[in-house]
């Protein structure tokens, strides 16, 4: 019998996103294919330093907003 994987739902940039349980948003960048990227990721209404995001867990009907800073002049 095999490990049974649940999944959460939260809403990224205001659409709806599956996760497995327990991803943290380091996981959710890295499943947006926008690591290495120059983001700012806010969670629930707070900025997260970019030091926690491999420490902050994402729960069901959490809001993230991710924003990528491009360069240009």
């Amino acid at each position: 019998m095999g490990l049974q994987t649940s999944n959460v739902i939260i809403q990224v940039n205001g659409k709806a996103h599956t996760l497995v349980a327990g991803s943290t948003i380091e996981q959710l960048i890295e499943q947006l294919g926008m690591q290495g990227q120059r983001v700012a990721v806010e969670h629930n209404q707070d900025v997260i330093p970019r030091s926690e995001y491999p420490h902050v867990a994402l729960k069901s009907g959490d809001r993230v907003e991710i924003i990528r800073a491009i360069g240009g002049g």
